[in-house]
């Protein structure tokens, strides 16, 4: 036992699987593990990831059918899902899952329907005119996983959005079976959503077809969606050769908890499972204020694995980058959670506004014990495509603004534009820059040139 784990308490204690330990006891080195968790390097990926992209910029459509023998073990024809695969999809769809991707859909278009509101026009002196409108990304690119497990949910999420935004051409990507076929759940998301363009296409491959294009495949402007570190990989070296844009870095899935005496354990160790059982290097994370929750919690980690068909999975992930931690106040663990920058923080406490007021850093949090986080995963509304390995620190969640950019437009009159005529002309001498100076300069030389008040478009 680690020197900072505290006894064991009677009972089923999983002690191998989750040790409790005092936050402040944490060896530098374990801190270190569990602060960097699964973020990596791409080291040794990288050289294969810029091989792939060269090829598919070399080859297009006959490289991706060779990687995707290669990586997939699928030998494939059309890269492109047909509308009879879309058909045989719908006709085999179970109707509860349809009614659920319905009502989920409905939640996600209520949240992000709010965003990216108008703008005021902001006059800051007489005659000068400054606002922002709103324009969609053309043409975008979203990666959908399918590797390990199918995500619809992750279509919606990416898709949605993207909708609202006014994007006019969605490209999805997601990695076919050995068979050469697509998750039917994914085809089902997609085809409720109106996305067409589905390619069998999965990993590095996926990014760039997207990136370059391909004689079947559209060249996109910005790219979407989570994936392995693969994908991640390329997203990175598409966007730094300048081919696409790139929504934020998303790698393993994580979870902070923070929780007082006031929280049910049994709560606490279901979110920890339930994030734990994505993958083995996902990361779940607790810290309370009480000893007795931290034994009660590991306690409920052991019953509720049980005979779960994930357990594997679960405590290979819990081993690698879990931690039960006691803190001596719940702000010690709010400067914790800042340092984390947390995928998803979940405040289980006795005023967890309180703590919230607290966090700078974090994808999407959770508030009080009835907001389980699966649930922002697939049908609350908000969206589960979140930055990860701390880049909640700069990054926030995808959103409909993810998918578009406001353009500025300053409008002014001659009267306008004189006002700031000495301003300009005074900055731009002292930059070295008369030509600045001198495009001011020349709407005055003649008092009939220019446009009056009226024919700019508004009175003053």
């Amino acid at each position: 036992m680690p020197a900072a784990a505290l006894p064991a308490q009677d009972g089923p204690r999983g002690a191998d699987l989750v040790p409790i330990t005092r936050l402040a006891d944490l060896a530098a080195a374990d801190r270190a593990r569990i602060l960097r968790r699964a973020q990596g390097t791409f080291a040794d990926v990288l050289p294969i990831v810029e091989g792939v992209l060269d090829a598919v910029a070399a080859r297009g459509d006959a490289a991706l059918r060779e990687l995707t023998a290669q990586f997939d073990g699928a030998a494939l024809t059309d890269l492109r899902v047909s509308e009879e695969e879309f058909a045989a999809a719908r006709a085999g769809a179970d109707p509860v899952l349809l009614d659920a991707l319905a009502h989920a859909a409905r939640n996600i278009t209520a949240f992000h329907s709010k965003q990216v509101p108008p703008e005021d026009v902001v006059a800051p002196q007489a005659g000068v005119r400054l606002w922002r409108v709103w324009r969609p990304i053309t043409r975008v690119g979203l990666y959908i996983p399918g590797g390990k497990a199918a995500y619809p949910s992750s279509v919606l999420m990416n898709v949605i959005p993207a909708r609202i935004a006014g994007c006019r051409e969605i490209v999805l990507c997601t990695p076919p079976n050995r068979q050469g076929q697509v998750s039917p759940t994914i085809l089902v998301a997609a085809d409720l959503l109106g996305v067409r363009q589905v390619f069998k296409l999965g990993g590095s491959q996926a990014i760039a077809a997207m990136a370059y294009g391909t004689e079947s495949v559209p060249r996109v402007a910005k790219l979407f969606g989570a994936g392995n570190r693969w994908v991640t990989a390329a997203k990175l070296v598409a966007a730094s050769r300048g081919l696409a844009a790139i929504d934020l870095p998303a790698g393993p899935t994580e979870l902070l908890l923070i929780a007082d005496e006031t929280a049910p354990p049994a709560f606490l160790a279901a979110d920890m499972i339930a994030q734990a059982e994505h993958a083995e290097d996902s990361a779940s994370v607790l810290l309370t204020t009480s000893e007795p929750l931290a034994h009660a919690v590991r306690d409920e980690l052991t019953r509720q694995l049980g005979a779960l068909p994930t357990r594997a999975m679960v405590v290979d992930s819990l081993q690698r980058y879990g931690l039960i931690a006691l803190v001596a106040s719940l702000a010690e663990a709010i400067a914790f959670a800042n340092e984390y920058a947390p995928e998803h923080l979940g405040i289980m406490t006795r005023d967890p506004a309180a703590v919230l007021d607290g966090i700078v850093n974090a994808g999407s949090i959770f508030l009080g014990p009835w907001s389980a986080q699966p649930a922002g995963d697939y049908a609350a509304g908000t969206n589960h495509v979140l930055p990860t390995g701390g880049f909640g620190a700069m990054y926030g969640p995808l959103s409909v603004e993810s998918f578009g950019r406001k353009l500025q437009v300053q409008e002014l009159t001659r009267a306008g534009l004189a006002g700031l005529r000495s301003t300009v002309g005074t900055l731009a001498t002292s930059e070295g820059l008369p030509g600045h100076r001198a495009a001011v300069e020349a709407r005055f030389e003649s008092p009939s040139e220019g446009s009056t008040s009226e024919e700019a478009g508004y009175v003053e």
